[in-house]
């Protein structure tokens, strides 16, 4: 038995060190010295503060501001440690009816906007985090935020525009807007 056990032992205690310390330890330090800011969470800073992540979206209400994608998370919106969809089909009268009271509130929050409501304004993502809108979605908004800060629609356009990110090699993914990007620097708008 001594035979058997003592390397069974050995060999769980040179694995356990290994994989339980060793390989976690050399990953966290390459992540961090090659990978710094997605290391820690890709966090967005303003004057040295963090003040939200660029991974995660944020609950925007405010007329002079952007919103989102609505969040799907519980108990509340944008909850990461809740990351989920819905779960509701296309056909469920649950969605039906939240996406019918969402394109309400956008239309009663602009009732001189006629344009067509881009559907990421009024569904949530699979994670329910989706920090990003697409550019159709922010356009959407345009009058709203320019009419609520006293600017110009031109010039609030223009800050969409340069918040949008493009496709990785110009190919890869979709163009996008993140909301919170957007909205700081709006913000810092005179």
């Amino acid at each position: 038995m001594k035979t058997i056990l003592r390397p069974a032992l050995v060999l769980f205690f040179i694995l356990s060190l290994l994989t339980g310390v060793a390989y976690p330890v050399v990953v966290t330090g390459l992540a961090q010295a090659l990978f710094p800011a997605q290391a820690h969470g890709s966090l967005i800073l303003q004057n040295g503060k963090p003040v939200g992540s660029a991974l995660i979206g944020q609950s925007f209400s405010d007329p002079k501001n952007f919103w989102g994608r609505p969040s799907a998370t519980s108990p509340m919106a944008y909850n990461a440690s809740a990351s989920g969809g819905s779960n509701l089909g296309p056909l469920n009268l649950a969605l039906v009816d939240a996406v019918k009271a969402r394109i309400e509130a956008l239309r009663a929050a602009d009732p001189g906007n006629t344009a067509a409501v881009p559907v990421d304004l009024v569904t949530a993502s699979a994670s329910g985090l989706d920090p990003h809108i697409s550019p159709a979605a922010a356009r959407f908004q345009v009058s709203r935020v320019a009419k609520a800060r006293g600017l110009s629609a031109e010039k609030v356009q223009t800050l969409v525009e340069a918040q949008t990110e493009h496709p990785f090699l110009s190919f890869l993914g979709e163009p996008q807007v993140n909301v919170l990007k957007l909205n700081l620097a709006l913000a810092s708008l005179r």
